[in-house]
């Protein structure tokens, strides 16, 4: 029997078992079909097929567990990527051919509770263990099955971690710190992989532990070292389309929870508008992240996002001019990631601008006076 069609032998079994297999099951059932007839090296080797095939994300797997990748690429079976913080970088990891992909994609999406198939060709899902999971399949995918896996490291960082690891140069740690004691609404801004996500949990972390959290994701991504924190995670409809929970629907329900700071993990829909809301009503020192190529770009997005969900341009504009006071903007280098730029909301005329009260690179801050009028720092 060769180790091929020993594989195809343990994953007909698995097929009829209930839920996702899991090692030590595939493992057993390899010796077991095995029956002897392989010696022990071919046994070895036949149980690591069948678990890189049927259990676990199979040959990425190493990839995820690796320390310091955030990201894991597949564009098809020879072609697996890794970032690791540093950009990307090719990883010496293949499959076997296109429907290895393709089941592995289908396997993941169904161990979340969805459906990936001709009809459904695309999921965007949280894995059990966190693990985010957008996955395409052909043709939608013209050079075949598109695997993106975001890590989720629990591990969080402190604002100390951050500063040595040359996130916060200059006064960044300072003032970030004097925004969360001021008690002030922000929102943390950034392209994709620029550690949004990161440098919230770790300003999160220094939230007095009398304040209750109370945080709106789509994915758990968000882990401060806090006492007290309660956590609201989206749901997709089910294969009959109901059941939907989205992220507005987490701000609403957020809001009758008592919450001492409302957090949205990524503001990128209609929540936009409860959000602003919320932060207009007594709710302060609310914060979210969003993504945004520059700080000064950040009204645009939301009033792109606030058209989108019914409101009059005028009114975005106002509501973010009443709710947000500063957008702390990072950026994503050679080197690292690292904030960039801390803008203060301002409103001129009926728009509302971000305008530069901090940069790290020493540039031209016309909104110096008024950040540190806002956190009480005098200059």
């Amino acid at each position: 029997m060769t180790e091929l069609a020993l594989v195809e032998r343990v994953r007909a079994r698995l097929a009829t078992d209930p839920g996702p297999p899991t090692r030590t099951a595939v493992a057993a059932l390899v010796r077991e079909e095995a029956g002897g007839l392989l010696g022990d090296d071919e046994v070895l080797r036949a149980v690591r097929a069948a678990v890189d095939e049927l259990a676990g994300a199979g040959p990425l797997e190493p990839l995820l567990r690796a320390p310091g990748v955030t990201d894991v690429l597949v564009n098809g079976p020879d072609e697996v990527w890794v970032d690791r913080g540093t950009g990307l970088e090719r990883a010496p990891v293949r499959f076997p051919d296109e429907d290895a992909v393709r089941r592995l994609a289908v396997r993941l999406a169904a161990a979340a509770g969805r459906r990936l198939d001709d009809a459904a060709p695309w999921v965007d899902v949280g894995l059990p263990d966190g693990t985010r999971l957008h996955a395409v399949l052909p043709p939608v995918a013209a050079t075949g099955t598109c695997l993106s896996l975001r890590v989720l490291r629990r591990a969080a960082l402190g604002l100390d971690d951050l500063d040595r690891r040359g996130t916060l140069p200059g006064e960044a740690g300072d003032l970030l710190r004097a925004v969360l004691a001021t008690r002030l609404a922000f929102l943390v801004t950034g392209g994709t992989g620029s550690g949004k996500t990161t440098l919230l949990a770790a300003l999160l972390g220094q939230v007095p532990a009398t304040e209750r959290l109370v945080l709106c994701e789509d994915a758990p991504e968000l882990a401060p070292a806090h006492p007290h924190v309660v956590r609201l995670a989206t749901r997709p409809p089910n294969v009959e389309g109901v059941g939907e929970v989205t992220l507005r629907d987490l701000v609403r329900q957020a809001l009758r929870m008592r919450p001492d700071r409302l957090v949205v993990g990524e503001v990128r829909g209609a929540e936009v508008t409860d959000l602003l809301a919320a932060l207009n009503t007594g709710h302060d020192g609310g914060c979210g992240t969003l993504h945004a190529n520059r700080a000064a770009e950040v009204p645009a997005r939301l009033e792109a996002l606030g058209v989108a969900a019914g409101l009059e341009r005028a009114a975005v504009h106002s509501q973010a001019a009443a709710a947000l006071a500063v957008v702390v903007h990072l950026r994503r280098t050679g080197t690292g990631r690292r904030v960039e730029e801390l803008g203060v909301v301002s409103r001129v005329g009926p728009l509302v601008t971000v305008e530069p009260g901090w940069r790290a690179d020493g540039g031209p801050c016309p909104a110096a006076g008024r950040l540190r009028a806002l956190v009480g720092r005098p200059g």
